[in-house]
């Protein structure tokens, strides 16, 4: 799965300074970094719209959420590679909250602020 994610990144980083006229990357990182989190914002709804109608017993709207969450995840990572951030870094931090409750998690992270 990860290997996914590591297929995906390399697209992703050819692409980025490729001719926006070729590539819908190359388009987003050209518009820069609000049209990006327009079009983040944009997945997002989309997909808690989808997952409001998923009904276990459908198919549809089961296929529905994940293209939709596909989507959420790719614009997502657009958004890391503009900043140069490294989607393993994101992997590493979910990886080290592990064996760490849930609940402390989110404690430690309002008294951080």
């Amino acid at each position: 799965m990860s290997d996914t994610l590591e297929r995906l990144a390399t697209v992703l980083e050819a692409r980025r300074h490729a001719d926006p006229d070729s590539s819908y990357v190359a388009q987003l990182h050209h518009r820069g970094l609000n049209k990006i989190l327009e079009k983040v914002g944009e997945e997002a709804t989309e997909t808690l719209l989808a997952a409001k109608d998923v009904r276990v017993d459908d198919a549809r709207s089961r296929q529905d959420l994940i293209g939709e969450v596909a989507d959420l995840w790719f614009h997502s990572l657009v958004m890391l590679s503009h900043l140069d951030i490294d989607h393993r870094e994101v992997l590493s931090e979910l990886a080290g909250r592990f064996g760490v409750s849930g609940l402390d998690e989110k404690a430690s992270r309002r008294r951080d602020s």
